[in-house]
């Protein structure tokens, strides 16, 4: 029992010395402290006999040693304004790289909107060569080497487009002087119709409004020169935008295979087959998104044409290439395309015509917003429809109808290739 007590009695001290880093001497000779501890000078938990404090935690459940100067080691108590909470923890560091990625973004759109006469015919060569790859490809495989198939294909696009110009051309020669008289009808019976009850608006006040026209442009010469020289500008960009989108077009069907592995080539071996996985990915999705929206322009060319067609209304064949090219834009170039269509309806047939078609157009938009643009474009490459609403509106609101354009492939390019950059 002495041993007991003796073995207890010296631990105590030991314990209690090794709080202020001292040395004692008990009767059974000195006892040294080898480890310091920074605590504070405050009573200790009592002790048992077997050395152990009553209630305190040991090792393991204290979860170890307290760093030096933490606030557990002082006491317990948190000073005020050292310690911040774990979520606003996160959200900081959440905060600043997103900070970081919008300014990114916001240089790259500037730098993009200075070089919009190169960025805006890459990005048109980029959809282009995705709609004529599978016909390049196919050619290919038949055996046909690659500078004669990409040439096959150019002359493929070329002839079929030069179909279109002519067929288009020689519509407009046909159907323009039927339009001209049946125009003359239509403003006659418009003038009439003013003249009658309830507007009575006299048949000269018309025709004056109409003589005022060279006179207005007369007073005006300043601003006219003005919208010359910039749709003159604006023509001389748009002939160099398409010359450099034929040419990066050719050379992408050519050599786009070899473009993308020098591209990828400096990449470590793990790194080069992910990027190769998400870039052919991200191709595939353009490609299908080409696909789909080829699809839903020819429905509205067929529908709306139709409409024209039956209605008896001229220049049927140049209003349905029209409104097929500006399907490309989606929502939004149908009804810039179906204005014009309504014009012409309006001066050939009347009103009556007119409000019939604008109400198709009012359908075949909205059937395009909830029904042709999320399920055939959307399958074609896996997004939802709200995705691809949400998409439209960010790209028009951007970058205008440019960004209207390209705003779903970039986001159908993004689902695609994120996931495969996170496989091993």
């Amino acid at each position: 029992m002495e041993s007991w007590q003796g073995a207890g009695r010296r631990l105590r001290l030991a314990l209690g010395r090794a709080r202020t880093g001292r040395t004692t001497v008990d009767d059974e000779g000195p006892i040294a402290v080898t480890d310091e501890i920074a605590v504070a000078d405050e009573p200790g938990p009592a002790l048992t006999d077997a050395g152990v404090a009553a209630g305190a935690p040991g090792p393991r459940e204290s979860g170890g040693t307290v760093p030096p100067g933490s606030p557990r080691g002082s006491g317990g108590t948190v000073p005020p304004g050292v310690s911040v909470p774990v979520w606003l923890q996160t959200g900081a560091a959440w905060s600043w790289r997103l900070l970081l990625i919008g300014a990114a973004l916001y240089v790259a759109s500037r730098i993009a909107g200075v070089l919009y006469i190169v960025v805006v015919p890459c990005a048109a060569a980029l959809l282009l060569t995705a709609l004529l790859q599978p016909l390049t490809a196919r050619l290919r495989r038949a055996g046909m080497p690659s500078l004669a198939a990409t040439w096959c294909t150019m002359l493929v696009a070329a002839a079929v487009l030069t179909g279109i110009i002519t067929l288009v051309a020689n519509r407009v020669s046909v159907d323009y002087p039927s339009l001209l008289a049946e125009s003359k009808h239509t403003v006659k019976q418009v003038e009439s119709w003013l003249a009658g009850p309830p507007f009575r608006i006299k048949s000269a006040n018309v025709q004056n409004a109409l003589n005022n026209i060279p006179r207005f442009l007369s007073q005006h010469k300043a601003l006219v020169e003005g919208t010359v020289l910039t749709g003159g500008r604006i023509a001389a960009e748009f002939m160099a935008g398409l010359v450099l989108m034929l040419f990066v077009t050719f050379f992408l069907l050519k050599d786009g295979d070899r473009i993308w592995k020098w591209l990828i080539s400096e990449l470590s071996p793990p790194a080069a087959g992910r990027a190769n996985r998400a870039g052919r990915a991200a191709w595939h999705a353009v490609v299908y998104y080409m696909r789909g929206t080829v699809a839903v322009a020819a429905i509205h060319a067929v529908v709306i044409g139709c409409a024209l067609w039956i209605m008896g209304v001229p220049l049927v064949i140049p209003l349905a290439v029209l409104i097929f090219l500006a399907a490309f834009v989606p929502l939004v170039g149908l009804l810039a395309a179906g204005a014009l269509a309504i014009v012409v309806t309006l001066a050939s047939k009347g009103w009556v015509d007119a409000v019939i078609l604008l109400g198709i157009l009012v359908v075949e938009d909205q059937l395009e917003g909830h029904l042709l643009q999320p399920q055939v474009v959307g399958r074609a490459v896996r997004l939802h429809p709200l995705a691809i609403i949400l998409a439209l509106a960010v790209g028009t609101v951007v970058a205008g109808i440019p960004g209207a354009v390209v705003a779903v492939p970039i986001v159908a390019v993004i689902t695609r290739a994120v996931p495969e950059l996170r496989k091993p």
